[in-house]
């Protein structure tokens, strides 16, 4: 087995899938369970709405 089925098989051990799931998955699922997942989107919060957070949470006061 070459060096890069070893790390293939590998990988799909620490995804927890048993050898005989890896070897029956196409390429197309392969890459699907291996490729770096896509950048999360993230929305710039306005001031106006961290002020709306913070009166919906806010901080507990101690003393």
């Amino acid at each position: 087995m070459s060096p890069a089925w070893r790390a293939a098989l590998r990988t799909a051990l620490s995804l927890g899938l048993q050898p005989e799931a890896f070897w029956r998955l196409s390429l197309a699922e392969w890459l699907a369970l291996t490729e770096a997942p896509a950048a999360a989107t993230c929305l710039a919060a306005t001031p106006a709405d961290l002020r709306a957070l913070m009166a919906r949470f806010p901080d507990e006061e101690t003393r």
